[in-house]
Parts: structure tokens; sequence; C-alpha cells
């Protein structure tokens, strides 16, 4: 059975490329669509429940004055406003999700919550931005990225958003109860597209709350980068299967629209892994020897690789070296250093 779209006004506005409205989804739970300036996923859906005389937010939304305004419009919609959010829990620590998560705090006085190794991953506050900017180009050299590519890549990196995020005031962890006062959430910890990605789910209504874990058109991009730890596509690959014990009849995603039938999505994401993992060994095989970078331009992408930008560039890198680190794992591919240049260089074991 084929997944079921249950967001029909959501996918609408997807195919006619404008933002959703606000939406009520269930008593006392709303959708708020928060833009994401210049980026082709083009909004996040910040999700809004009663929590006795306020509301609680899931997520935030991207730390940008139109998406400030969208994120108040919207609770003004439901007639409430900013002062009354409680708490902000937020699925995982890319700025599209905790970046407004901080000014909701300053504006209500409300808790931010994420997972602690969101948190950890976050850094100490005096790390520089001189330390960061010169761990991401020495990642990208040494897995074969042209200098002046590395270096355009890493100037182009918005760093301010890294360094302003909020830090949480409560660190979540798996299985933990949501405590607040007419709420029934559960923290599903779902490691891959970060380390400490969490879902949240409510049993009473059978719906979970999905972050960026489980989209219903795109699967999030699962990569290696400077501070990934272990293998973050195996973490991911486990996520999905922990999801299928789990009794659900709606998902919420951050992205795109609402659907039903999360095992047939699950089934979905795990079979695409499966077979980029064969596509990534067969790369290797033939070009035994690559640097991750050689190899991710022979992978097949939603666009030729020569249409990337350089950001969409390092995402790709990122992605490649965790199916090239997965297939390590299982003892199919290696890697070594390139003689004489220091690059990390992949072969076939067999």
């Amino acid at each position: 059975m084929a997944l079921e779209i249950s967001g029909t006004v959501q996918w609408q506005a997807w195919q006619d490329r404008v933002l959703p409205p606000v939406e009520r989804v269930r008593e006392g739970l709303w959708s708020i669509p928060v833009p994401i300036p210049d980026n082709p996923l083009r909004y996040v859906l910040v999700y809004a429940l009663e929590a006795g005389d306020g509301v609680v937010l899931i997520d935030a939304g991207w730390d940008a004055e139109v998406s400030w305004q969208a994120l108040n419009d919207g609770l003004a919609g439901l007639g409430t406003t900013v002062e009354n959010v409680k708490a902000v829990l937020v699925t995982h620590s890319h700025p599209d999700h905790l970046g407004l998560a901080g000014r909701v705090r300053e504006a209500s006085g409300a808790y931010v919550a994420l997972h602690a190794l969101d948190a950890t991953l976050m850094g100490a506050d005096a790390e520089t931005r001189d330390k960061w900017h010169s761990s991401l180009l020495q990642y990208l050299t040494v897995h074969g990225v042209p200098d002046a590519e590395a270096a355009a890549t890493v100037d182009g990196m918005n760093s301010d958003l890294l360094f302003r995020a909020a830090r949480p005031d409560v660190l979540l962890q798996d299985g933990e109860r949501i405590e607040l006062p007419g709420l029934d959430l559960r923290v599903v910890w779902t490691p891959g597209h970060s380390p400490g990605h969490s879902c949240f789910y409510e049993p009473d209504r059978r719906l979970l709350f999905s972050g960026d874990h489980v989209l219903p058109r795109i699967t999030p991009a699962v990569g290696v980068y400077t501070q990934s730890p272990g293998d973050p596509l195996a973490d991911f690959l486990l996520s999905l299967e922990r999801l299928e014990r789990f009794d659900v009849e709606e998902v919420l995603p951050a992205h795109e629209y609402r659907f039903r039938r999360l095992d047939e999505r699950l089934a979905q994401m795990a079979r695409h892994h499966t077979e980029r993992l064969a596509e990534t060994l067969a790369a290797v095989r033939a070009a035994s020897g690559a640097t991750g970078w050689e190899l991710a331009a022979r992978l097949k992408w939603s666009r030729p690789w020569t249409a990337f930008g350089v950001q969409q560039r390092r995402f790709a890198l990122g992605e490649t070296l965790a199916h090239l680190k997965l297939l390590e794992a299982r003892g199919e591919v290696s890697e070594a250093a390139g003689a004489g240049d220091g690059t990390a260089r992949w072969y076939p074991t067999r």
C-alpha cells in the first residue's frame, strides 16, 4: 500500500510553490509554516500545541525577520502571542529548526529543550570562528576538495547562524516524557540526520512529529562532517527500524506535508539507502583510490554535479562519506592516506 497524503492543502501549496496556510490539525494543535529565505525547502512546519494557559512549539524556524513575522502572525491566527509560549521542543540543532528558539525565549521566558547529543555538538562558547573555519577547511581538503573550491566553501558559510544559536535550557533523553499541562509527548531519539535528532510521539492521538527524520518526498541528508561522531548512516537505518514499533496514525514532518502509512515510508527510505550503498560500492570498484570528492562526482544526484553550488557539493560529499563509512564498517571498502598528498582515498577490499 502506498503512502497516503493527509495534508492535502499543504501538498497543493507545495505543487504551486506557495506558502501553505496555518492549519488546525487536531483539537489544540496547529501547523504554522515559517519561511526559510532562499532555500529549496521553502519553509519549516512549526507545530503549536495547547498546554494549559499557553502553547508549546515543536521547532521554531529560521532566524530571519520574515520568519519571525510569519511565526508571530501564525500564533496571532490561533488567538495567542509569542509571549504565551511555555516551551520550544527542538527536534535537532540545525538553523531552520533551532534558529528562532532564542528569540522566542527572550520574548516569553519559555524554556528551550534539545537532545543532549545535539547540545554537545554545538561546542563550547569559547570556540572561535577561526578554529571552526580551519577545521572545516582541513576536512574538505583531506577528502579531496580542490583548494580554491574548499576556500570558497568555507568563505560562503554563514557561521553567524551557528555561533548565535540558542543554548538549550533542558537536555532531552530518549524515552523521556514531556511534563507540561495537558500534553503527553514522548521523546524518540532518532540519530542520523544529526547525532541527537529526536521525534516526538503523542500516543493518545497516535501522532508522530518526525522533524527531518521522516519526510514524505525526500530523504534527509545523512552525512559525515567535521563534527560527525560514529557512523551516522548506520545510526539512521537503525532509527528507521526503531520507529516500526510505534503505532502511528499520522506523521507530522517539519517540511513538505503531513502523511499516513509510516510503515511504507520507512521501507521506501531503507530501500533508497540500500541502493545508494550498492551504487557507492560500484563507484569505488570502478575508481579504486579515488577521494570522497571524486566519488561524489561519479554518483547520480537529483541534478548534474556541475549544476551544484559549492554548499550543495559540500552536502553531497558528506552524504557520500556516510555511505563509504558504513561500507567500511561492513568490510567492503577501506580508507587509506594517499601517498605524498595526505588525502583520504578509498579502495575496494575484494
